[in-house]
């Protein structure tokens, strides 16, 4: 490789920060790194490479612009700084302002933080970092990639809510959707496996992890999504709800005396998986403590699953014809459990399933998981989203790949 070749990949969250350093293909993984407790005195980075691994306290405040600098000290420790020739950004919300990736400058930062409204637990963060790595990195080219952008093709009649107009004209009340950059890698890849043109194929992609979702893909393009407005509607997921009856922040206020902040916790950080359970929001607790008997768990990964096979017979309406199925993401990538189960449900689609291959569609294998002759298909495609940020980075930054 020329110097001057990689690409830094920046996640960060609240009170975290996820990096990678990458090649501009998205392909090779130099240095991985995980800033967790932001904003403590026990703030902490954990570095990975083909070495090991390896953690430092972070210096006070703790914060974003310290993990930043922490990230660069490692970069010239093992001298990758000078390789470094852009960095690119994760952001959840980009609103209707993006509907691409773009190049960061003054005016980009000012519409992320625009959108804060909308994402107020994600944005903020992101800006943050982006502020630290422009501090860090005057010289580089910063790219934003949008989790939302993917789905700025979803038709009006499959994004708009049936309220108010005014909602939506002065508020931006509307369906976003999220995990866009995980799609648009997958969809491509699903293409690739079948050997199939994107034009003409309708798929319905499930991002299945601590937060869920599901999406239809019409020749490339998301014609509709689970989550909303907000990452909280959809699919039942670890410790959020997913859809539920609106009505149950009233009901819930008028018999129990909790406040909105406090329904709205409730939802977020203490129901899906882990409040059907009582036990975890972990897939795979859960099922260890179902082939148990615990029937939290058995209850808790039924709901999940049949929510799951109700959302995907929907979304095939959306795609206009389901080619294939794909599961994605840590419990799609992972459970065999859960696929067996969502299509038992989804047999009245045609879907017949091939147990050893579901057995061995795990751990980062890809395959076609249904019956030899069978159609629908159904598949298994990990994911890659720093791959995806990677590489729009590089493109944007006019970075060539070697």
């Amino acid at each position: 490789m020329a110097l001057h070749d990689l690409i830094l990949v920046l996640n960060c969250g609240s009170s975290s920060l996820k990096g990678a350093v990458l090649d501009a293909h998205g392909d090779t993984l130099l240095l991985g790194c995980l800033a967790e407790k932001l904003g403590t005195a026990e703030a902490l980075m954990t570095f990975k490479d083909e070495n090991g691994k390896r953690s430092v306290a972070l210096a006070a405040p703790g914060d974003h612009h310290t993990a930043v600098a922490a990230l660069l000290a490692e970069l010239q420790r093992l001298d990758l700084q000078a390789r470094i020739a852009a960095v690119g950004h994760r952001v959840v919300h980009g609103g209707e302002r993006f509907s691409a990736s773009t190049l960061i400058d003054d005016a980009v930062l000012a519409d992320i933080e625009a959108c804060i409204p909308l994402a107020p637990l994600h944005n903020p963060a992101h800006v943050a970092g982006i502020r630290a790595a422009r501090d860090a990195f005057p010289q580089l080219p910063q790219v934003a990639v949008f989790d939302t952008a993917f789905h700025q093709t979803l038709p009006e009649h499959a994004y708009r809510y049936a309220v108010p107009d005014a909602l939506y004209c002065q508020h931006g009340v509307r369906r976003y959707g999220f995990h866009g950059t995980s799609y648009r890698y997958v969809a491509a890849e699903s293409a690739r496996l079948l050997g199939r043109d994107m034009a003409g194929l309708g798929l319905v992609i499930a991002h299945l992890g601590n937060g869920a979702s599901v999406c239809a893909v019409r020749n490339g393009q998301s014609q509709d999504t689970s989550m909303g407005l907000t990452p909280l509607e959809g699919l039942v997921m670890g410790t959020r709800s997913g859809d539920i009856d609106p009505a149950i922040y009233p009901f819930l206020q008028a018999n129990t005396g909790m406040d909105l902040a406090a329904i709205n916790r409730m939802l977020n950080h203490e129901s899906g998986l882990l409040g059907l359970s009582g036990l975890s929001n972990d897939c795979r607790t859960l099922e260890a403590a179902a082939a148990e008997g615990h029937a939290g768990a058995q209850l808790a990964l039924a709901v999940f699953a049949y929510r799951l096979a109700k959302y995907i017979a929907a979304m095939a309406v959306a795609a206009g014809r389901l080619d294939a199925l794909v599961f994605t993401g840590g419990i799609g990538e992972n459970s065999e459990l859960i696929r067996a189960q969502a299509l038992q449900h989804l047999q009245v689609l045609g879907f017949v399933l091939d147990e050893a291959a579901n057995s061995a569609a795990r751990f980062g294998a890809a395959g076609i998981i249904t019956a030899e002759g069978s159609t629908p298909l159904a598949l298994v495609v990990p994911t890659n989203e720093e791959a995806m940020i990677a590489r729009d980075t590089a493109r944007l930054s006019q970075i060539q790949a070697a």
